[in-house]
């Protein structure tokens, strides 16, 4: 008997990445039928699904040939990245997967470019006369600021998820050494002030339909001096009590707390709306003083999917059934309040199938 449930694939679905956290996301659903893909055999997500394969990374001139193939084979209506390198590749070649009939559930191509790069971005919030942490842009090691606040956050201007690359400078000395171990990878770097404490910061996601339609969003405040949830924590000694007894940056691994927090969400729809999203859109930022001030814009599903849709707030669901399906958005979206908390999980393998290179005829 065939499988009439929907089939969505899922790139990038291994573990501790946003592809795994939507298609958990979609197995909480229950109506559809997942299959995950992911170019390392040891990925933790592809032991979740009932059909999973190996394909060649995004960078292999036969990736999107490869995501069609199994699209055709495997009966697929929805394809959904799992990784930003292929976010791109599938942007880029939307129209080959629309002509098959799959619909890639991904934000407008201009909305993806001005995500990927942080200063476009930082220009784009400004020139919509939204705050904005203080920022400067280091192509060279002569554009390095002779005057910059500190402390200051300094990282690649493209690239860098989960806060890798990143540096956190509260010395004259710490600031050039880290703009300069950016600028000489040939890199260009992006520097924003530090602001407010590690209790002031979100994670917010921002969803809008394909077509611009505005959703909803969700705020989590952040709890980000656990192990798992800090990329960078040290003491303050810059003598700005302002910012609390500790500096931390996150990681890309989001717990804490869940509730309404308006004005939060409200200052992100406004970013959302003037970036144009058109679709899953993620803002890092910190609430200081009634002020938000973004220091990342993700313009995809995020790492905290998951937290979400166990909420109640099952973003790739809802897309799916309103795009693939023609359910209406359901109007207002409700969804539970309350303390999300996360940990490793561990997994033996050993006993399960091997997970198969795909290969044409592959089931």
């Amino acid at each position: 008997m065939s499988d009439e449930r929907l089939g969505v694939l899922i790139t990038g679905v291994g573990g501790g990445g946003h592809g795994h956290e939507i298609a958990k996301s979609l197995l909480l659903a229950d109506r559809y039928r997942v299959v995950g893909l992911d170019m390392s055999p040891t990925s933790f997500g592809l032991f979740d699904l009932e059909s999973a394969f190996i394909i060649p990374p995004s960078s292999d001139p036969a990736y999107i040939d490869t995501l069609l193939a199994i699209s055709r084979e495997q009966r697929i209506r929805v394809l959904i990245h799992g990784s930003e390198p292929e976010l791109n590749m599938i942007s880029a070649h939307r129209g080959a997967f629309q002509a098959e009939g799959v619909l890639p559930l991904i934000n407008a191509r201009e909305v993806i470019e001005l995500g990927m790069d942080k200063w476009a971005t930082v220009e784009a919030i400004r020139a919509a006369g939204l705050p904005i942490p203080e920022s400067a842009l280091v192509e060279r090691e002569e554009d390095i600021p002779s005057d910059f606040r500190l402390p200051a956050v300094i990282k690649p201007s493209v690239g860098g998820g989960g806060s890798n690359n990143t540096f956190l400078a509260q010395d004259r000395a710490e600031f050039v050494d880290a703009c300069r171990a950016i600028v000489q990878q040939g890199l260009a770097a992006i520097v924003q002030e530090y602001v407010g404490t590690p209790q002031d910061e979100f994670t917010v996601g921002v969803l809008s339909t394909l077509d611009g339609e505005l959703v909803g969003s969700f705020a989590l405040n952040r709890e980000i001096m656990s192990g798992l949830s800090n990329r960078v924590r040290i003491r303050n000694r810059t003598g700005r009590d302002d910012l609390g007894p500790v500096l931390a940056i996150s990681s890309g691994v989001s717990q804490g707390y869940v509730k309404e927090y308006r004005e939060v969400r409200e200052a992100c729809e406004r970013i959302s709306s003037a970036l144009e999203s058109t679709g899953p859109l993620n803002i890092q930022c910190r609430f200081v003083n009634g002020v938000l001030y973004p220091f990342e814009v993700n313009p995809r599903f995020s790492g905290t999917t998951y937290i979400r849709a166990l909420m109640g707030f099952n973003e790739p669901d809802i897309l799916i059934r309103h795009h693939a399906l023609g359910v209406p958005v359901p109007r207002p979206i409700e969804y539970r309040f309350g303390h999300v908390v996360r940990a490793l999980e561990e997994r033996v393998v050993g006993d399960y199938p091997p997970v198969a290179r795909w290969e044409p005829g592959s089931r």
